[in-house]
């Protein structure tokens, strides 16, 4: 027994020892060399990191071709939805309304991959949807936040008119209401001047309750900015 556990602990170094010793023969087909070790899937799927002005640029270029009827609908084929599935690198966050209206995908023209949407009635804000976002400029490299507020938003409408909701919905309106008593003496439409001031105030809170926002902005990673979103034109006005 002694004997055969050697041998067979000898034989690989044999075998090996055989072969270098042995030239192909003329029908014989050397082993494959194995294959080099594939990229990381984030390396793989990886774009070079663009600014916060480029990536506002392409949102607006995006939307500008939405807009005229001429859509790109770029990275949207196999080969894309093949290359994103090792890995994602969106270049924007997108917090926005719930609204079946709404879809930023197609407003702003982009692709698979493109943009981390973050959806919730009112875009109002919460633990979770900060998560989202921080996990998105912190991990995924984003290098703008865009909040966009939309045309004749029901959250919004409901909370200017003083609607307390139905069960967890009641909790939404309290989220917008300090944006509708912002904007109570401002003249014009009530519901209209709300969406706007809570775009900018969501905006505004973000990096004031996220300091993983606060400092990417603080070194010029980041820019967060607040939009309107026009139902009809499919238009996105950025908000001062």
């Amino acid at each position: 027994m002694a004997r055969t556990a050697r041998f067979l602990v000898l034989l690989p170094t044999l075998i090996l020892g055989f072969l270098a010793l042995c030239p192909l023969g003329a029908n014989e087909v050397a082993p494959a060399a194995p294959h080099a070790a594939a990229p990381a899937a984030a390396e793989e799927h990886a774009a070079e990191a663009i600014s916060p002005a480029q990536a506002l640029q392409r949102l607006v270029d995006g939307n500008t071709r939405f807009v005229s009827g001429h859509p790109d609908h770029p990275n949207q084929t196999l080969a894309r939805r093949v290359e994103a599935a090792a890995g994602q690198k969106p270049f924007a966050v997108i917090v926005t309304c719930s609204d079946s209206r709404v879809a930023p995908e197609l407003y702003f023209d982009q692709g698979v991959g493109d943009i981390f949407v973050v959806r919730v009635a009112g875009h109002v804000l919460s633990d979770h949807v900060l998560g989202s976002i921080e996990y998105a400029v912190e991990h995924l490299h984003a290098s703008v936040v865009v909040v966009v507020g939309h045309e004749k938003c029901g959250a919004v409408a409901a909370a200017v008119s003083s609607d307390r909701g139905e069960g967890k919905i009641g909790t939404l309106l309290d989220a917008i209401r300090p944006a509708v008593r912002d904007t109570r003496n401002q003249a014009g439409d009530k519901t209209e001047n709300a969406v706007r001031g809570h775009a900018r105030r969501t905006a505004k809170l973000i990096p004031a309750a996220s300091p993983i926002v606060k400092n990417a902005i603080g070194a010029g990673h980041v820019k967060v900015f607040a939009a309107r979103y026009d139902l009809v034109s499919g238009k996105v006005e950025l908000l001062p």
